[in-house]
């Protein structure tokens, strides 16, 4: 029986996927067809990931490495809560590209930070990447490091033209947001309320759709 890895950022982007799986400190197990999986939450952006992939290998022997979450799009032709298959990931900070071993699926830019609704156009441009996410360079870098499968699947939360506040300022060291300080912010900043009650409800409904893009893909190999 294989054992394959799961990585996302938030326990809001596992818990569809991880329902009825048991919880054992950091990490959630079960199976999806006939692999048995340990999913982790390890905070957002490439520190946080790589410490959840080590700690994941020091879990045991594994078969692959998954990176998985929210993502937001940088084209108007993508649009939440979709849920696609990665077939490659681009490193925005060194240029670097992993592939994946999905046969076919969109391009991914990894970035070191959450990009501003004003940035998303020329990173989209010079990437060539239609979406965008914080974590899934660093798991392809250490899958390819460890010589294991890799594979990525991301769920829109957020849309091209969506104007959402910089949470960049609100994200710690260890990769986790600090709710109390972001709840504050946006008190005092109504012009952000209208998004994100849509990002609220977008996320959940893109969380839904990568546990069934994910258990639908993971079970057929």
């Amino acid at each position: 029986m294989k054992r394959i890895s799961i990585i996302a950022a938030l326990p809001g982007e596992l818990k569809p996927l991880v329902a009825g799986w048991q919880k054992q400190g950091a990490f959630w197990t079960g199976s999806i067809g006939d692999s048995t999986c340990l999913a982790i939450a390890g905070g957002m952006g490439a520190n946080a990931a790589t410490r959840a992939c080590e700690l994941l290998l020091h879990e045991g022997p594994l078969d692959a490495l998954v990176s998985v979450g929210w993502a937001g799009a940088l084209s108007c032709g993508l649009k939440p809560p979709q849920a696609h298959t990665i077939a490659e990931v681009v490193d925005a900070r060194t240029g670097e590209r992993f592939p994946t071993d999905a046969s076919q699926g969109q391009r991914l830019l990894s970035s070191d930070r959450v990009l501003l609704s004003h940035e998303k156009r020329s990173f989209a441009e010079r990437f060539q990447t239609p979406l965008v996410d914080m974590e899934a360079a660093a798991v392809a870098r250490i899958a390819q490091q460890q010589k294991l499968p890799f594979y990525c699947f991301k769920a829109i939360s957020d849309g091209y033209t969506d104007k959402l506040p910089d949470f960049n300022r609100f994200i710690g060291p260890d990769g986790q947001m600090s709710m109390a300080s972001f709840a504050a912010y946006t008190i005092f900043h109504p012009q952000y309320w209208g998004a994100l009650m849509r990002l609220g409800k977008n996320s959940s409904a893109a969380a839904r759709n990568l546990a069934s893009l994910i258990t639908q893909t993971l079970s057929a190999r």
